[in-house]
């Protein structure tokens, strides 16, 4: 399969055939069913995961072979206008998801593993990967390839950013059992290491650098790199002054987020309550 995506998204052709879209069915379908993914662990790695840019390709192919079309299930109260090779994913009682009322969309093309929990407003764009036991809450969003974990939370308010373009670059990820506290923001292929927590309101991004007052720390996003939060880490939203020019005269701070502990028994507890939701 993966020798003809490629093919396909480098001939470029003026039209496509039968042939095609059957090809690009068999694709969606390995994305729904976690055969292939936009990005996977690979110990072999510095940051332990390594991009399958061919998959992007698929994905992106995907939009260009597909038209606008009339997908509204009432045209006049809810009119819907999108790609013909992406409606929503098709899931029944035996997917194991659990999706409730509400206006939550997934888009075809990403992967659900058992037990997930979908609560009304939410998101997950096409190559996204949800693995088992996992909640995305209200208004959250989980974005184009974005790889989140086993058993995370993915709270209110919350979006997973999409990384898509370009295809080699490495998309979101979330590992096992982390917890993405409300109104957080995780961009620009960050990674979260495994257990770790963000607090209400934490931003991760290439440009602002993570404090560790724990290890005395810095961590930060190189050209080649992402930022990476560490295994276990509490990351919360703090500031930093600044001590030059009018910045520090007219006494400003610049958002920064400070790793203030790492986990342990009291943070577990509080994580565990989670738990009577799903």
């Amino acid at each position: 399969m993966q020798a003809e995506i490629e093919a396909l998204f480098d001939r470029k052709p003026t039209s496509y055939s039968a042939a095609d879209f059957s090809l690009f069915d068999r694709f969606k379908a390995a994305l729904n069913s976690g055969e292939i993914r936009a990005a996977q662990p690979d110990p072999a790695t510095p940051l332990g995961w390594r991009v399958n840019d061919w998959v992007k390709k698929g994905i992106l192919l995907g939009f260009r072979m597909g038209a606008i079309v009339d997908m509204s299930i009432d045209p006049l109260r809810q009119p819907w206008f999108d790609k013909s090779t992406y409606p929503v994913r098709p899931l029944s009682d035996s997917s194991g998801v659990r999706v409730v009322p509400g206006g939550s969309s997934i888009r075809d093309g990403c992967y659900l593993g058992k037990g997930v929990t979908c609560m009304p407003p939410m998101y997950i764009n096409v190559g996204a990967w949800v693995d088992d036991g996992t909640m995305i809450d209200s208004h959250a969003l989980v974005g184009s390839c974005a790889q989140v974990g086993r058993n995370c939370h993915i709270s209110a308010a919350s979006q997973l950013g999409g990384v898509l373009e370009p295809v080699g670059a490495l998309p979101v990820i979330v590992e096992d059992d982390v917890l993405v506290g409300g109104n957080c923001g995780v961009y620009e292929g960050t990674v979260v290491k495994r257990r770790a927590v963000l607090g209400t309101g934490v931003i991760l991004n290439r440009s602002t650098p993570v404090y560790d007052i724990v290890k005395g720390a810095v961590y930060s996003a190189t050209d080649d790199q992402p930022l990476v939060v560490p295994s276990e880490a509490v990351v919360v939203a703090g500031s930093r002054a600044i001590h030059r020019g009018k910045g520090a005269e007219w006494g400003i701070s610049l958002y920064t987020p400070v790793i203030v502990k790492y986990r342990d028994a009291k943070t577990d507890a509080k994580v565990e309550l989670e738990e009577l939701l799903r």
